[in-house]
């Protein structure tokens, strides 16, 4: 029993990376080629050659959405909770040209922790009378299927 447990103990260890393993999702060192977007210079081309295609075109006003997110494992501890440790989007405003008239970038410091809220509401009315019990019978055996 012994030699099984170290076994087991030594196939667990000898699986485990002191990397840690990371996912990205969208454009990749967004950060870096914010920098190279020269405002009243850039277009849209430009744009397409140094970051790529965007990730997500807004329908109402035309701006360009370019993200980056980097999820990270947290420990051995935490089995597979990932924890975003990067998460950059690039908005840049086009004028009626096609010319970058504004450009924004946010980092994960923007952004904000929503709190949800625990409590949950009751019904004002009651359930517990007689007729909605009647109601409620007649519903089931409506919504019952057919005998034959």
């Amino acid at each position: 029993m012994k030699y099984i447990f170290l076994s087991f103990l030594f196939l667990f260890i000898l699986n485990c990376s002191l990397n840690k393993v990371s996912n990205s999702h969208g454009s990749r060192f967004i950060d870096t080629k914010y920098d190279k977007i020269l405002l009243n210079k850039s277009n849209k081309n430009d744009l397409r050659k140094l970051i790529g295609p965007p990730s997500s075109i807004s329908k109402f006003t035309g701006n360009w959405f370019y993200i980056e997110r980097k999820k990270t494992n947290q420990s051995i501890f935490k089995l597979g909770e990932k924890k975003i440790s990067q998460n950059h989007i690039i908005i840049i405003e086009f004028n009626n040209m096609g010319i970058v008239s504004k450009k924004d970038l946010l980092k994960i410091e923007d952004m904000n922790d929503i709190k949800i809220s625990k409590e949950t509401t009751t019904k004002k009315y009651g359930q517990d009378n007689a007729l909605y019990d009647i109601f409620s019978s007649l519903r089931d055996k409506i919504n019952a299927p057919s005998r034959r």
